[in-house]
């Protein structure tokens, strides 16, 4: 099998799935419970908060264990935007952010809060400028992506953050979740206010995730209960999934620090041989994006007929996002970035780990184009 679809979700680390299953076997109590298993559990669970800001380089409080990226995106947006709507209720985002983003925001509007979104380039890029524009006395949150997760770009998060830091009563939270392990993005002292992690993204589990809030930072929370995780997220923590997350984030960093520059020389080999395929479009800008998406168009072959061709090779790619990706609508992504009709309806991502071999991309390079080839055929 060639798993190309590494955007979507990424295969579990063996350590982590033993992490939590060594958890889940010996640890079971519950955090919360006054005797003395309950306060082990606890323990545990304080050392893998101290374990995540260690590797995030934050404090222990500003760490929330969520279920992923969905949910932390949605803490983030509502619970700013609740608890501080006395005060203003307009919000900047972006016309490409991910669903659990965007429509977010766009549920809010139903309660009274405006939206500005923000156009984006044909690199698909913010324009700081458009959003110093974009601010008002009333805007309380600014909500940007680090790594868009159809193209790859990176957003100029460190410029954003220092204009956020010039309006000290709005908040910036950022959707960290392309970006973490392949694309550094510094925390501490930063501007950011709130950033959204997912564990399945870094070879950890599904249903596990972290939102960093900001020490001084205040939500309304989305869940009510025994007032767990400092009161923002209620419900029995998951502590074999938070432990197994933290052994995930390690993971991943180390092989940041050791195997970056490689997944960029993959990323690049990839890029150059899809180019000169004569029927294959690039959408994903050539410069300032992160090391393990790439987005193509082949006009005029459905994405779905590809996918499913290469699939039954035990080859696999994706469309858009998987959170998107079964409603057969053009790319948002793409169309807000300008490009035609038949480039946004024919999108294709290719997403890698460190995992991915040169081997493995050579091969999916030559049943892509068989594949073309085949389906042509038919089309004649």
């Amino acid at each position: 099998m060639i798993y190309l679809d590494n955007s979507a979700t990424t295969k579990p680390n063996p350590a982590v799935l033993e992490s939590y299953r060594h958890i889940s076997e010996m640890m079971f109590a519950n955090p919360s419970s006054i005797h003395q298993f309950g306060g082990e559990s606890e323990k545990l669970l304080f050392k893998a908060k101290d374990q995540a800001s260690y590797l995030l380089g934050v404090s222990r409080g500003e760490i929330i264990f969520t279920s992923g990226g969905t949910e932390g995106n949605n803490l983030a947006i509502k619970g700013i935007a609740l608890k501080h709507q006395k005060r203003g209720k307009h919000i900047i985002t972006s016309t490409i952010e991910h669903p659990s983003v965007y429509n977010t925001c766009n549920s809010l509007e139903s309660l009274g809060f405006e939206i500005t979104y923000l156009p984006v380039n044909e690199k698909g890029e913010v324009s700081t400028k458009e959003l110093k524009s974009a601010i008002r006395n009333d805007t309380i949150l600014i909500s940007i992506m680090h790594v868009n997760n159809e193209l790859g770009t990176i957003q100029p998060i460190e410029e954003i953050s220092q204009i956020a830091k010039k309006h000290p009563k709005l908040f910036l939270h950022v959707d960290g979740v392309q970006g973490l392990g392949k694309v550094p993005l510094s925390l501490d002292n930063s501007g950011i206010d709130l950033c959204t992690f997912s564990g399945h993204k870094i070879h950890g589990l599904k249903g596990t995730g972290i939102l960093y809030v900001k020490n001084g930072t205040t939500l309304f929370p989305l869940f009510h209960g025994g007032n767990q995780e400092s009161g923002i997220r209620s419900g029995t923590e998951n502590l074999a999934g938070s432990v197994s997350l933290v052994k995930a984030l390690r993971l991943m960093k180390e092989r940041e620090k050791k195997e970056l520059a490689d997944l960029y020389d993959i990323h690049q080999n990839l890029r150059k041989r899809l180019e000169e395929i004569d029927d294959v479009k690039m959408n994903t800008p050539c410069q300032n994006v992160a090391p393990h998406i790439i987005n193509i168009s082949i006009p005029g072959l459905k994405p779905e007929v590809m996918i499913h061709t290469l699939g039954e090779k035990d080859i696999f790619i994706s469309t858009k996002s998987a959170c998107s990706s079964k409603q057969k609508e053009e790319s948002k992504v793409l169309a807000a970035c300008g490009l035609d009709e038949k480039r946004t309806t024919s999108a294709l991502r290719i997403s890698l780990s460190y995992d991915t071999t040169k081997e493995e991309i050579s091969c999916f390079l030559e049943e892509l184009k068989e594949a073309i080839q085949q389906l042509k055929e038919i089309m004649e």
